[in-house]
């Protein structure tokens, strides 16, 4: 008899807690595909200015004598506030934030990636006879 009833309760908590679960979502689901071409447009605007900001730094002959780590860190930083500018627009749109950092952060990550082998690579060359 436990054999069959832990089962059976075990099964029975689970949709319950999932069906409640499911519920609560609901409620807060956003549908991508309430944004519209203009602010897809604008969003990619400002992506491009924060790139803008990016190629600017990285133009800069100081941060090829520094550590490749702490100049892509200090790039990251100067640029921040072009990236928060696409962080409103998204709030603008009534998109999550929780939604809008997670695409902030995956285009911070690609970008610091970008950047770091960048200044790796420019840093190499600058420094030839050095194994």
């Amino acid at each position: 008899m436990k054999t069959t009833l832990l089962p059976i309760i075990l099964i029975a908590g689970a949709s319950a807690w999932s069906s409640q679960g499911f519920a609560e979502s609901g409620k807060e689901e956003w549908q991508s595909t309430i944004l519209s071409e203009s602010t897809i447009k604008k969003v990619q605007e400002k992506k491009t200015e924060y790139k803008k900001c990016i190629g600017e730094q990285l133009q800069k002959p100081d941060y090829l004598s520094m550590d490749s780590r702490k100049a892509t860190d200090d790039i990251i930083k100067l640029c921040e506030p072009a990236l928060a500018k696409m962080r409103e627009v998204y709030l603008a749109e009534k998109v999550p934030g929780e939604i809008a950092d997670r695409h902030l952060r995956q285009v911070r990550i690609q970008i610091t990636r970008q950047v770091l082998e960048n200044l790796l690579f420019s840093q190499a060359n600058q420094i030839p006879g050095k194994p």
